[in-house]
């Protein structure tokens, strides 16, 4: 998926999934929840917290 078509899902600017990506920039609270939520994987897998991507687990 490219960072423009994630950003116009999440209506957020394109500069702002580049920082995210390349650790320029941490994602507010709101931003995890919704890229947690797009992707359906927890917040604890887009963290680094756990392998396990599911949420149910």
């Amino acid at each position: 998926m490219s960072q423009v078509r994630l950003a116009i899902e999440l209506d957020l600017n394109q500069n702002s999934i580049s920082r995210y990506e390349n650790g320029e920039r941490e994602a507010d609270y709101k931003t995890l929840i919704a890229i947690a939520d797009f992707f359906q994987v927890s917040i604890d897998y887009l963290l680094g917290r756990t392998d396990n991507p599911n949420i149910n687990k």
